[in-house]
Formats: C-alpha cells, sequence, structure tokens
C-alpha cells in the first residue's frame, strides 16, 4: 500500500478554506479511481513549534492506493487533474507540500 499526503499549512483565512476544501475539493478526491480510503485530519496541536519554520500545520490529508501503479493511475486520471484545477482555484497549492510514502507496517 502507497499513500500520498497533503500537509497544509494554517491558510489566511480558516474558515473560507475548509468551506472551498470541504465543497469542492473533497468531492473530486472521493471520485479518483484506485483510492481505496483517504483520512483527513485537523492539526489541533504542535508539539515541535517552528520545526516547519514559519508554517503551522493546518490540516493533513492522506489518500491511499494498493500499489504505486494504482496510485499513478489515479493520478494521471481526468478525477485527479479537475482536483489539481480546483486546488489551484481554492488557493491550496500556496499552502501544501506533498509526500508519497510506502506503507511498509
Amino acid at each position: 500500500m502507497i499513500k500520498y499526503i497533503a500537509l497544509y499549512r494554517t491558510p489566511a483565512d480558516p474558515q473560507s478554506f475548509d468551506a472551498k476544501y470541504f465543497e469542492s475539493h473533497k468531492p473530486l478526491i472521493d471520485k479518483v479511481p484506485g483510492l481505496v480510503r483517504q483520512e483527513i485530519a485537523k492539526v489541533s496541536r504542535t508539539f515541535v513549534p517552528g520545526f516547519l519554520n514559519d508554517s503551522e500545520p493546518y490540516l493533513i490529508a492522506e489518500l491511499y492506493f494498493e500499489s504505486k501503479e494504482a496510485m499513478k493511475a489515479g493520478f494521471a486520471s481526468p478525477e485527479w487533474q479537475a482536483a489539481g484545477a480546483n486546488l489551484t482555484e481554492i488557493g491550496g497549492m500556496e499552502l501544501v507540500a506533498m509526500f508519497a510514502a510506502e506503507v511498509v507496517e
């Protein structure tokens, strides 16, 4: 299993970002082929302040796929492309760092 992780820093207007993220972006992600499950969590406490310099983590999205191939196919899909375009529209690309991680246990 492999997962895609998106770590968002705190937006200037969290309420507006949340509305856009959950009303328009997440429904697009829900349709990505090969997506096994997803977890979205809001950071409630930072235990090591300053680790990310001046940015504080706000939201973590974890998207799980069965394999690297399934993730690559999902990334090549029109659904993923639409989600990426939407993220740009809602201002999220300025706030996010993205990673892929193989689940080892």
